[in-house]
């Protein structure tokens, strides 16, 4: 049974006489062997063997209560519901600007608000503050757990929604077409005697009834954004088909109020259009839906239940009770629970869902596993140690919303445009109406509605906003199912516009498990001692290089000497005191700067870098005293990988602390044409700079702590997943598996990605910049036609929904064969 530390949040705690029975009630459970409690913050830190739940209920058999502390996030999501184009999008980011301390991040393809802060403890002080910002401006909100339940919840809602919304789609289209069929086939619609005028009375009342019951959400959408004094689309709506109904209606009552040739009555094109501009929201949420397919794909890799050993037994809990320390058993078919350190059993893995890499990866003792993988065929104990929020794939799944919800900068120019859209189409349509009622023929009241109705309904903003969020979102959640992370909405798009692709060497271009192939000894050294001296020398050190050395020296000692004044020196090579003896290892810079003469190995060094090998010269009390070559082969796809980037017209660099002669061997292999050898940690970034300055934009794909400098540098980061933490975070993107042709299917991604997002500005563009002046009769003096409301509401359904469509056609992306 593991060791573990265990934090209890404690409730009735008052006095120091409270901390001492809690403790003692602690000391009591079998497997506790210490326990401190903190009157202060009131929570008690257990160390033993003990499970939670025994902790819990010893705490409680006393009279106190006892919990595990929350985990505190630094972000929240919001859903507001209520947003329904780029006009409402506009209005939310003005208002949470208000609050300092956040940043935020609105979305209209999911209607939600992501905020953060530094501070995870006042995230929900923050969250209160946005959720009154949004109640002041008429978009209330409902905080959002992203949890499975909650998208299985949000599901159900969107089920219900879309059922709602074809319900009442057919009641106005069941009134709405038979009224435009009546029309297009006897051309009466006007009012002239007591018998049409009943006859349409009768009409009017079901179109009104139809107006609240089928339309009611744009009327009350309108209000509540006329009482914040603002317009969004369903002013637009409401305005249009409530202006119809209303002279519709003045014709019904009034008749002798207007001439003859202005009582036609336009009830069928409320309906029409209330109908069809319900069906198009149908038809979109249906369509919506599918962007998100790639987050609840990855939700639903998470186990539901975890198997821990405890006290001899199996015992089947929730995964969100499994605690760091648990050791858990997983049999052939199981997915891992948490993340974890196998310490029993060997199998076969399938990473393939958060790699993108088919091929099961075999597992024994000491290697680490993730949760949502699959278990293919043996049976493994492994010890938990992450859990919750903090395993790979609870943090894949925030990185990917996160970056779902980031704007990119082409996106800007449409925001701008959307967040004055909806007023200035007011404008334009008020100014038209007084253009066609003191300039326009007769009947130049039912003209002036026609074209008036017609601007209001054709010109909502909705696929404008829809064109960029909706492609980023499939084409975010697409690479998620490819195997590679996205932290930066931005760089989806810089990625599109790469002109370079600078690699590191070891562990991006090569195996990054490099093994001593040589070793040459000078005078009395046998290869036995060198290697076991050099290898206490290198126990100290995390460089790949060190590794291959170490384990080499294991081989061939049962037991490695300790190592005093042990020194890294960066770009050269490492220092230390092993037993009696002064030690140096490293290049000929290294050797050169302690006056150690190497001409006697010089020749067989350049022959073995030649070779592809990184030759190291070893030094014993100021002595030469061997080489030791060690070899880290390309990878066996690293080569059709660099000839994709060359075939998608990237130039590709490398970068190596090697010796020249390797770095060419090297660069050979991998058909590179351009490499910079012998280069310092340090400088890696001054190397992607030097690009940058010669107009390139510049991508760094990279797997080591030196190479984090350079990923922050370049225009797009790319880091290699079985690469370190600090890589990673330092990289825009990150490629779960250690293939280069993750960073090419980045890139082929990205730009279709932006080439999705291109068509769809577009045709919004296009959709408003003809539909607006067309609705308003700029066409009337050439063919004598006005365009008719009910075209101009089915234009606009349509316009949403083809943009929509068109973003989740990159859902079937596929990158290029694989040469």
């Amino acid at each position: 049974m593991s060791i573990r530390e265990t934090e209890l949040k404690l409730q009735g705690l008052r006095c120091a006489g409270c901390v001492s029975k809690v403790e003692k009630a602690l000391f009591a459970v079998y497997g506790v062997s210490e326990a401190r409690v903190n009157l202060t913050d009131r929570t008690a830190l257990v160390t033993g063997t003990a499970s939670t739940e025994e902790l819990i209920n010893a705490i409680e058999t006393i009279g106190f209560g006892a919990e595990l502390p929350s985990v505190q996030s630094n972000s929240a999501t919001i859903s507001i519901p209520g947003m329904n184009c780029a006009s409402c999008v506009g209005k939310i980011e003005k208002a949470l600007l208000n609050i300092t301390g956040i940043s935020a991040s609105v979305n209209l393809a999911d209607k939600t608000v992501t905020a953060e802060t530094n501070d995870a403890s006042s995230i929900q002080l923050y969250t209160q503050q946005i959720l009154e910002q949004l109640e002041n401006v008429g978009y209330p909100g409902v905080v959002l757990d992203l949890g499975e339940a909650s998208y299985e919840q949000q599901e159900a809602d969107d089920k219900r929604r879309y059922h709602y919304l074809l319900k009442h789609t057919w009641i106005a289209l069941g009134l709405g077409v038979p009224l435009m069929v009546w029309g297009m086939i006897t051309g009466e619609m006007s009012v002239n005697n007591t018998q049409q005028q009943l006859a349409w009375g009768v009409v009017g009342i079901l179109t009104g009834w139809i107006l609240v019951v089928s339309g009611g959400h744009f009327f009350t959408g309108m209000w509540q954004s006329l009482k914040h004094r603002s317009a969004n689309m369903d002013t637009l709506v409401a305005t249009g088909t409530g202006a119809a109904w209303l002279y519709s209606m003045m014709v019904v009552l009034f008749p002798q109020w207007l001439p003859e040739s202005a009582r036609h009555v336009y009830f069928e094109a409320s309906a029409m259009i209330i109908g069809l501009i319900n069906l198009g929201h149908a038809l979109e949420l249906r369509a919506r839906g599918k962007t998100s397919e790639a987050v609840k794909r990855l939700l639903g890799l998470q186990a539901k239940t975890a198997r821990v050993v405890r006290h001899g037994q199996d015992l089947d809990i929730p995964v969100s009770d499994v605690q760091k320390g648990d050791i858990v058993r997983v049999r052939p078919g199981e997915k891992i629970p948490v993340d974890g350190c196998v310490t029993e059993g060997e199998s076969y893995l399938d990473e393939s869902m958060l790699t993108g890499e088919p091929i099961p990866v075999a597992k024994s003792v000491g290697d680490t596993i993730s949760a949502g993988t699959i278990n293919k065929n043996g049976s493994l104990l492994f010890t938990a140690e992450k859990v919750g929020s903090e395993t790979a794939l609870a943090q894949i799944i925030a990185m990917v919303k996160k970056a779902q919800s980031a704007k990119m900068p082409i996106a800007r120019l449409a925001d701008k445009i959307s967040s004055i859209f909806v007023p200035a189409v007011i404008l334009i349509a008020l100014f038209a109406a007084s253009i066609w009622f003191f300039f326009g023929p007769e009947p130049r009241i039912a003209h002036m509605l026609v074209v008036t109705t017609t601007v209001l309904i054709i010109a909502c903003p909705c696929a404008l906003g829809l064109a960029t969020p909706m492609s980023v979102m499939v084409g975010v959640g697409k690479a998620a199912e490819l195997g590679i992370l996205i932290r930066k909405g931005d760089a989806l798009q810089q990625a599109s516009k790469l002109t370079t692709l600078v690699l590191d060497k070891t562990g991006t271009i090569t195996e990054g498990r490099p093994t001593v192939t040589q070793i040459i000894t000078h005078e009395s050294f046998t290869e036995a001692r060198l290697l076991t001296l050099a290898a206490s020398l290198e126990q100290a050190s995390e460089h790949p290089l060190a590794e291959a050395i170490v384990e080499s020296g294991k081989q061939q000692a049962s037991e490695l000497s300790a190592v005093k004044n042990f020194q890294a020196i960066p770009g050269h090579g490492v220092s230390g005191q092993v037993d009696t003896h002064n030690l140096l290892l490293g290049n000929a810079k290294l050797m050169a700067d302690s006056h150690i003469d190497t001409s006697v190995f010089e020749s067989q060094s350049v022959k073995l870098a030649e070779q592809g090998q990184t030759p190291m010269y070893f030094a014993v009390n100021q002595q030469l005293a061997g080489i030791i070559s060690v070899s880290d082969p390309i990878r066996s796809d690293s080569k059709t990988a660099i000839q994709r980037l060359k075939q998608l017209g990237i130039k590709v660099v490398m970068l190596t602390g090697d010796n020249k002669l390797t770095a060419q061997a090297i660069a050979k292999q991998a058909d590179i044409d351009e490499f910079f050898a012998e280069v310092l940690p340090g400088d890696k970034a001054d190397h992607v700079q030097q690009l940058q300055h010669q107009k390139h934009t510049v991508g760094m794909a990279g797997d080591g702590i030196n190479d984090a400098p350079a990923l922050a540098q370049a225009d797009v980061g790319f880091a290699v997943g079985s690469g370190t933490d600090v890589a990673i975070e330092s990289a825009d993107i990150t490629l779960m598996g250690s293939s280069l042709h993750g960073a090419a299917d980045a890139i082929e991604l990205s730009r279709a990605t932006l080439r999705n997002i291109k068509q769809n500005l577009f045709g919004a563009f296009i959709y408003n910049s003809l539909g607006i002046p067309v609705a308003a009769g700029i066409l009337f003096p050439f063919t004598g036609m006005l365009l008719n409301p009910v075209i101009a509401g089915g234009a606009m359904a349509l316009s949403s929904v083809t943009v929509v469509s068109n973003a989740n056609r990159l859902r079937f992306f596929k990158p290029s064969n694989k040469i």
